[in-house]
């Protein structure tokens, strides 16, 4: 746009004259280089993210009254503060979930639903999705919300999720139901990211009452008698389902039995093709159950053993969540007599862990019809790997700087001067033993500042592409100086669903492990066989620092010819200054 001293204006005689220019000058930068940022320091560097918000509710935002007089959890005020990172005071927090795992304890382990339904599967701890999918599924007061379970670890807003799904279930019990998943127990969260939120975002004790309501969970649901809700699947253990009636749920699921089997149990990978080839090899005809090789425990099940479970107890379908699905469902294999599908899989998570690009889906059941209705993910806010701060992310790069300097300093000679032979040494009075020793010594402490700055270079690159995916192939994680995150550089290598899946599914195992203090690993993202310390940066920097050199690059060679330089010890004269600044033209 043409600035105001190019127009021409008319004079009186009509002839165009120049205009005279009224711009001002440019304004010199000020003296004081603090001063041009002055009025700015209170600025938001991206204006378009609105602020985290930073007061924690009242108690007259925090509660609302109900129909009956009742004073409950607000749940369109938590909704709000949730969606912008607002946090609760510890004892509003422990209010919500201590009286939802009593309203829970009382529910029966299989909970008996009536349609109209929305069915929902994984949420994982991505909140911004869960307000999608409410917007999706329809007013509560229209239907019914029934929850699979996963509700918390791998997202970074477990900890909102539950509090506002618990919210709902205190404010209108009968309209949503929530059912126990996988990840809802100690060993799991422990592992995972869940715990860690909760001490981050809150403390020890909001994360035991988690694991308390974890519990109270029941562990299925039946929709008007056709539809058999469960997280994982069936059991050989489970014939009828009054064998859920005697379950015992208030407990931490073990590696096998009823409980393990509805939480972590999979439909077999050629389900419905159990015959024909596959990485199983073709089962027997009859094969019901095979062992889970993929989860470390329960079973896979087959199409035959689904046919009888829903012909034994007269239904007409499982839906399930549990995996991951590229569209956000999948439709199994149909039954020979209904012609209906014999197993439904519901998942959602869109872009699950920001990587799978999958979609996510609800089941909406009414009048007798199913709908499948997607969606796909929402922004969310960015945390760093474990909730780590900026500072404990920056110190990698601050060492790999503090030890690049480190080694200028002692590299200020040529590669030519340390190739030399000096002539001071034989003017040294001291003992040649005394002279062999002071050299190995700084060569010591010269070969572990190269050691040093190797390892906080890698920690730095680290630190550069934090994320959550880990490589697939165990071996390469197992070797030295490798850590557990690798971001950036593997998912810019993931295209598809199918590869990020297969990126993951070290991560689909019940995990062995002993719980060890870490800064970058990210324990969501772990890999089978990997030593329990081999993530902790303590352990790495002793680990490098202590092993033998396996071939010499030439950085290696540089550090030894500065270290050999070095320790030679020599004595200057009098008035004069090191050979090695000479070649700044000093004298």
């Amino acid at each position: 746009m043409a600035s105001n001293q190019h127009r021409k204006q008319p004079s009186a005689s009509g002839s165009a004259m120049p205009a005279v220019s009224t711009a001002k000058p440019t304004a010199l930068p000020p003296s004081d280089p603090l001063q041009q940022y002055a009025g700015n320091v209170n600025d938001r560097k991206v204006p378009t993210v609105p602020p985290p918000a930073t007061s924690k509710p009242t108690e007259a935002e925090f509660f609302a009254v109900d129909d009956r007089g009742d004073r409950k959890p607000n749940p369109v005020f938590l909704k709000d503060h949730f969606f912008k990172e607002g946090r609760l005071k510890e004892e509003q927090a422990l209010y919500i979930i201590n009286l939802a795992t009593r309203i829970l304890a009382k529910e029966n382990n299989m909970v008996e639903v009536k349609s109209p339904v929305t069915v929902c599967g994984d949420i994982h701890g991505q909140y911004y999705d869960l307000m999608k999918l409410f917007e999706v599924g329809g007013p509560m007061n229209e239907n019914v919300y029934l929850f699979l379970g996963d509700y918390v670890d791998r997202g970074d807003f477990g900890i909102e999720c539950l509090l506002y799904l618990y919210s709902l279930k205190i404010w209108t019990p009968n309209r949503i139901v929530l059912l126990r998943g996988n990840h809802e127990c100690r060993h799991l969260t422990e592992y995972f990211t869940f715990k860690k939120e909760c001490l981050h975002k809150y403390s020890e004790k909001i994360y035991e009452a988690c694991i308390q309501s974890f519990c109270a969970l029941p562990v299925a649901a039946i929709v008007d008698n056709r539809f058999f809700c469960v997280h994982g699947g069936i059991s050989p253990n489970l014939v009828t389902l009054q064998d859920l009636q005697n379950l015992n749920r208030f407990q931490e699921p073990g590696s096998q039995g009823l409980l393990c089997d509805l939480l972590w149990a999979d439909p077999v990978t050629n389900y419905g093709h159990e015959t024909e080839p596959s990485h199983h090899a073709p089962l027997a005809p009859g094969t019901s159950f095979i062992p889970n090789a993929t989860r470390g425990c329960s079973y896979f099940y087959t199409y035959n053993a689904v046919c009888q479970f829903l012909e034994r107890n007269s239904l007409l379908s499982v839906i399930r969540g549990h995996e991951a699905q590229d569209a956000g469902y999948t439709m199994h294999r149909k039954t020979p007599k209904k012609n209906f599908p014999s197993v439904i899989t519901i998942f959602s998570a869109p872009n699950y862990l920001d990587v799978y690009k999958n979609r996510g889906a609800v089941l909406k059941y009414a009048n007798k019809n199913i709908t499948i209705r997607q969606y796909n993910s929402n922004p969310h806010p960015y945390w760093l790997p474990n909730f780590m701060d900026a500072f404990t992310w920056s110190l990698p790069f601050v060492g790999a700087k503090i030890a690049d300097m480190l080694l200028g300093v002692l590299s200020v000679c040529t590669e030519d001067e340390l190739d030399t032979e000096s002539d001071e040494e034989a003017k040294e009075d001291q003992a040649a033993e005394q002279i062999r020793l002071r050299r190995e010594q700084i060569k010591h402490k010269i070969r572990a500042v190269g050691r040093m700055q190797r390892v906080f270079t890698l920690l730095r690159e680290e630190a550069e592409s934090a994320s959550e995916l880990t490589l697939a192939n165990p071996a390469s994680a197992a070797l030295p100086n490798q850590l557990a995150v690798n971001g950036t550089k593997i998912s810019k290598g993931i295209h598809s669903f199918e590869e990020a899946r297969k990126s993951d599914i070290a991560n689909e195992r019940l995990p062995e492990f002993e719980p060890r203090s870490a800064i970058f690993p990210a324990p969501s993202m772990r890999l089978s066989g990997r030593e329990v310390d081999v993530g902790s940066m303590d352990t790495l920097i002793r680990r490098t620092l202590q092993e033998e050199k396996e071939g010499e690059d030439d950085e290696d060679m540089l550090v030894e010819k500065v270290a050999e330089r070095l320790a030679m010890g020599r004595t200057l004269g009098a008035g004069s200054r090191p050979s090695t600044l000479k070649r700044h033209g000093t004298t």
